[in-house]
């Protein structure tokens, strides 16, 4: 646990030694890992907002070409939530009937329809910049929720804003000397910042579920 924590928080400095290690090789890794994050349902504790932030940070120093990395990223992204579209499209109304899984958490769903019937179809852009429900939006979308036309337009649309906006803020931030006299602190803000949306709706969930007990 430790060891994983001090990853997520020390991310710039777990990266910049995979790109001194692997050179050219670090896009395929961190394309890999954006795919992952995005596209498997099994795999929601992968890095997603921090590094992209601490990618942009290295890509400042110019040991990563700012434009190829926002390009992959990008496709990375999309395709990520295209493939996890189609495994909830095949495969996710048999876990749904299910009421446990081994692979699948099946509270995470429910939180994620939740999100759904909020926000609509934007819940595939707006979750993009939400941990768990990024990965599980894209196959509750599969499921039945949205046709594949509209959510690939929405799937396009939030895999560039995503990108774009955290690997550039990245480039960009990294150089002020603040920020890289603090950079975990600023990576422990992303981190805090992201999951916010999620601890609030669960607070109103549990609000809601005791005002409705009271009633009773």
């Amino acid at each position: 646990m430790h060891e994983l924590l001090d990853y997520f928080l020390h991310i710039n400095r777990h990266l910049e030694t995979v790109t001194r290690d692997y050179g050219g090789w670090t896009y395929a890794i961190l394309f890999l890992v954006v795919f992952c994050e995005t596209g498997l349902v099994v795999t929601p504790f992968l890095p997603g907002d921090s590094l992209l932030f601490a990618a942009g940070a290295i890509a400042a120093v110019g040991d990563l070409n700012v434009v190829a990395l926002c390009g992959l990223l990008i496709i990375a992204a999309i395709l990520g939530d295209t493939v996890n579209y189609h495994i909830g499209k095949y495969l996710g109304p048999r876990v749904l009937r299910g009421e446990t899984s081994r692979l699948f958490n099946k509270k995470h769903l429910e939180k994620t329809h939740r999100f759904f019937e909020k926000y609509g179809g934007k819940t595939i852009i707006l979750a993009r910049f939400v941990p768990i429900v990024r990965t599980f939006a894209p196959f509750v979308a599969g499921v039945g929720a949205m046709s594949y036309g509209r959510f690939l337009c929405y799937n396009i649309v939030g895999g560039i804003v995503w990108v774009l906006m955290f690997v550039l803020a990245g480039y960009r931030f990294s150089k002020i000397p603040w920020v890289e006299r603090n950079f975990t602190a600023v990576i422990l803000a992303i981190i805090v910042l992201s999951v916010l949306p999620a601890f609030v709706e669960f607070w109103r969930a549990r609000r809601q579920s005791n005002r409705a007990a009271d009633t009773r």
